[in-house]
């Protein structure tokens, strides 16, 4: 039986292995610690890929940052951690398909690498905007010890004591790597997102003028240039917010980049077709007049046009052609499409009829109007009537909608990795009920704890996460009351999961580092205080099954045995299991089956355990961890 790895795979192993497939002359092994390791051979790389490479300090276009390759270090890093299921805050926890998960979304989005690779849809994010009063100071250099993090970011005040809540996370401009730290949190999380899109993805990114031209470059670095759909300019205000300043900026951006430019398609927006009218009862049906010229054309485009009624000619205006062949005039002139008045001195009419329209559609616009931030205020304070300020500006759910709208279609997941008070979970279920989708939410959300000066503390809020949960919960329900009768399936549930250190004991990764009569006195792997069902979520993270999966738990021999997405994955974490136990699993002919390494009642049992899947399920991958 192989051995579950209960950690994500270091980016680096991925890399190299691409490499390999196109070259593999430039992959060999050395000795590092002992063990033979495979490295890339970078100077005949170099040679393979061009006769010409840039080297050192030679100047070429390149955007760089202190930092900024231990931020792609960082990225690549493998972790030991994993997602413990917390039913307590959950909404319909055994229906529901959508995700809430809290924790520092760096390690999040690592865990999610293996399950949502390539299966995300559209991600909308609103990060901080490096304001000098965004609270973002991540711990992401894992290199240093906590000490050393609080005493280089400046995390202690002058008499050397460690500053707590909302100042433990501010960057400021008196930060002498104000950009640098901003860049170095940003770069990793959106290397990873990438690779969750699917190949027709889209992220759609918030961000004001404090750092969207760095979010262009390394947005263009990390998705590639030719990926960048465009930006919105949404005028999010009407009013200026410091007038003594005699500059009012009433806008922010919506960065777009795909995954691929060319798989990416938008839904565009309905024409207006209230304009069409039917005033002669044309049996063609609706109509409005179309411009007969166009800018270009040659000498036989410039025909004179003859009243049949008066006799009079027309010809086009200077510099411009008829938009038609000269054989169309009497076709369409006896048709009606061409109307001639009976009075000289007025112009024929050209119908564009409702009917000639290729499609309904046409591209969005890149400015959007009519939503304002204080709309997203508002809903705040209709969902917390008696807190209304728990969480300041927050994005309307109209304007989340509106991009959403653009690319998502049945079934598709949205995630959100920066989700705050949670609009987009909002948008997702209010899209779902108007428009009856099946959409999906993943979110993420550091615990952040609110400062003890805050309205959100002072409403019994202790961190940002129970904030955005309340308000799934509240949004919910009233999108539950608003379509009860049209879309009375409309998911409003929400599986919670929590950022945590991995269940196994450091013996389970290092055990070389600890000696044998240790060994023997530990009774198992798995740390004292986790559930049967800590470890089945983190067989779920390790075996690539997606977290919203329909989880069944059943009795077996008196043995509880979790059954996933049918019987994909069956898992038994249970000691003491017989031969009949695995009998009874292997009948089932799953697909992966799990057990404890220590799980088994006697020796023979543990011998037996292939004979007996070989007998009646062969093909299933049996692991143990």
């Amino acid at each position: 039986m192989e051995k579950l790895r209960m950690q994500t795979a270091g980016k680096v192993d991925k890399n190299i292995g691409i490499i390999a497939e196109f070259f593999p002359a430039c992959v060999t092994e050395t000795l590092i610690d002992g063990k033979l390791t495979q490295v890339v051979d970078f100077d005949l790389l170099k040679t393979e890929l061009s006769n010409l490479t840039v080297e050192g300090d030679d100047e070429r276009f390149q955007f760089t940052w202190a930092d900024k390759r231990k931020s792609v270090l960082l990225a690549n890093a493998p972790i030991s951690k994993t997602l413990r299921p917390c039913r307590t805050d959950s909404v319909n926890f055994d229906t529901t398909q959508n995700l809430y998960i809290e924790g520092d979304n760096l390690d999040v989005l690592k865990l999610l690498q293996e399950t949502y690779m390539g299966k995300v849809k559209v991600m909308y994010i609103d990060p901080p905007y490096n304001t000098g009063k965004d609270s973002f100071l991540y711990d992401d250099d894992r290199s240093i010890t906590e000490g050393e993090f609080i005493e280089r970011s400046g995390l202690v005040d002058e008499q050397g004591h460690r500053l707590h809540g909302r100042e433990y996370r501010e960057n400021n401009e008196s930060n002498g790597r104000f950009h640098t730290d901003w860049l170095n949190m940003m770069y990793p999380r959106l290397k990873l997102a990438k690779e969750l899109l699917t190949d027709d993805g889209v992220i759609f990114i918030s961000m004001d003028e404090s750092e969207v031209d760095n979010l262009l470059k390394i947005c263009n670095e990390i998705f590639g240039r030719r990926n960048f759909i465009g930006q919105f300019i949404w005028e999010n205000r009407t009013t200026p917010n410091d007038p003594s300043k005699l500059f009012a900026p009433v806008h922010e951006f919506v960065l777009i980049y795909a995954k691929d430019a060319d798989s990416a398609m938008f839904a565009g927006v309905h024409k207006d077709t209230s304009h069409y009218t039917n005033p002669d009862n044309d049996p063609s049906g609706a109509w409005i007049k179309d411009n007969p010229s166009a800018a270009s054309g040659s000498v036989k485009d410039r025909f004179a046009i003859v009243n049949p009624h008066t006799g009079e000619e027309y010809f086009p205006p200077k510099g411009r052609f008829w938009a038609f062949s000269q054989k169309r005039v009497a076709e369409w002139t006896a048709s009606g499409k061409l109307w001639f008045p009976q009075e000289k001195g007025k112009n024929f009419v050209l119908k564009k009829y409702l009917t000639d329209l290729k499609s309904d559609r046409k591209p969005i616009p890149s400015i959007i109007t009519s939503i304002l931030t204080m709309h997203g205020t508002k809903e705040m304070a209709e969902l917390f009537p008696d807190d209304d300020r728990v969480f300041k500006y927050p994005k309307p759910t109209k304007l989340l909608k509106t991009i959403l709208a653009q690319v998502v279609s049945e079934g598709d997941i949205v995630m959100d990795f920066f989700s705050g008070s949670a609009p987009t979970a909002d948008a997702v279920m209010q899209l779902n009920a108007e428009q009856g989708l099946n959409l999906r939410f993943i979110l993420v959300q550091l615990n952040e704890e609110c400062s003890e000066d805050s309205e959100a503390f002072n409403a019994g809020y202790e961190n940002i996460c129970e904030v955005g949960k309340e308000r799934i919960r509240r949004a919910g329900k009233r999108v539950a009351e608003l379509s009860r009768m049209t879309a009375p399936n409309t998911d409003i549930g929400f599986r919670v999961l929590r950022l945590d250190s991995s269940n196994m004991k450091p013996v389970f990764y290092n055990p070389d580092a600890i000696g044998q009569d240790l060994i023997a006195q530990l009774e198992s792997n798995i740390k004292d205080d986790r559930t049967a069902e800590d470890l089945l979520f983190q067989v779920m993270l390790d075996m690539g099954i997606e977290l919203s999966s329909d989880i069944k738990v059943e009795n077996i021999g008196g043995k509880t045995v979790y059954t996933v997405g049918g019987d994909n994955l069956v898992c038994c974490f249970d000691t003491g299991i017989t031969k009949e136990v695995v009998t009874a699993i292997a009948k089932r002919k799953p697909l992966y089956a799990i057990f404890r390494d220590s799980g088994f009642e006697r020796d023979d049992t543990l011998v037996s355990f292939d004979q007996i899947f070989e007998t009646y399920s062969p093909t299933t991958e049996r692991r143990v961890l």
